[in-house]
């Protein structure tokens, strides 16, 4: 099933949140992302729709399996390939904002390679 760059950054943004501070809020995905509130209401509204999160008691997010397995290989993106522009030399800042550029559009062939060539550095 193919997800669309948006949701990515979503369940990558809420991965970061339940990293950061153990929980997910609305309120923090919006922050993180630069999002307004009723952005993320919609958005959290087609992530429940598809099962990639659901809402516990509090109204937390929380991930699904589903959820949580295209979140860690977003983020697990974004981090080799942030690492691996800074190691060529690219400003921390840069890096973050290039690599959230790639880490979607990256085939897994190509990231693949990617990791074997960092692997050997």
């Amino acid at each position: 099933m193919e997800i669309r760059k948006s949701a990515e950054d979503y369940l990558e943004a809420m991965l970061m949140m339940k990293e950061r501070h153990g929980y997910i809020r609305s309120i923090d995905v919006a922050e993180q992302l630069g999002v307004t509130k009723p952005s993320v209401s919609y958005a959290t509204k087609q992530l429940r729709e598809n099962g990639y999160i659901t809402m516990d008691h509090a109204n937390f997010i929380v991930l699904t399996d589903a959820g949580m397995d295209i979140a860690q290989r977003i983020y697990n993106r974004h981090k080799v390939l942030t690492d691996f522009f800074i190691r060529l030399g690219v400003s921390e800042e840069n890096a973050r904002e290039d690599a959230c550029k790639v880490e979607h559009d990256l085939s897994e062939e190509t990231f693949g390679a990617l990791c074997r060539h960092i692997e050997g550095m």
